[in-house]
């Protein structure tokens, strides 16, 4: 499937658009290639577009004051990842992104995406739909966090996105869940 036919077919599942509004839209996007571990956005950066991944994983993550990874998001095939906060407030990045696996992305600069939604209403509805799924996505993982205990975490992650233990290191995905690589050994094995 072409990049234009997995965005098109992507934006579909929520809007309807005409061929011309598509390929209108679809003309703000640029092709972008990463390597495994290249990074995308560093903490401190100026942050002026999001990325739909089209082959590959990202990840979204930051490093405290002790050194240890917090991974927020992994952003696999058809999946969007940026720092939005400083995306949208105009701020500097305050997490990292970087390549899991070689990735092929679309990037999606602010000013197209601001011009295209003021020019076509489905796109600001369309926006305004993924950033809700988003939020909501958000909140079913920090209410895991709070409530489940590790394997019940690692269960409902394994259950939603199954490629994933395949695509991404044991130790990300042990960071994801916030154990140690040795807990995630554990859990994996004693299933």
């Amino acid at each position: 499937m072409t990049p234009y036919e997995m965005l098109r077919q992507h934006i579909h599942k929520t809007i309807q658009l005409s061929d011309e509004q598509f390929d209108y839209f679809f003309s703000f996007f640029q092709p972008v290639s990463f390597k495994k571990g290249q990074q995308l956005i560093h903490v401190g950066d100026e942050v002026d577009c999001e990325y739909f991944v089209l082959s590959g994983c990202l990840k979204t993550f930051f490093v405290n004051d002790e050194q240890k990874m917090h991974i927020l998001q992994f952003a696999m095939r058809t999946w969007w990842a940026s720092d939005y906060k400083a995306l949208y407030n105009n701020e500097r990045a305050t997490v990292n992104v970087d390549c899991v696996a070689d990735a092929e992305t679309l990037c999606l600069h602010s000013e197209e995406r601001e011009k295209a939604c003021k020019e076509i209403r489905e796109i600001e509805t369309f926006l305004r739909w993924r950033s809700n799924k988003g939020y909501i996505s958000l909140q079913k993982r920090i209410l895991s966090l709070l409530n489940n205990d590790a394997r019940s975490r690692y269960e409902e992650l394994m259950h939603q996105y199954p490629e994933l233990y395949n695509l991404v290191p044991k130790h990300l995905i042990a960071a994801y869940l916030g154990v140690s690589r040795e807990t995630l050994s554990r859990l994996y094995h004693s299933k």
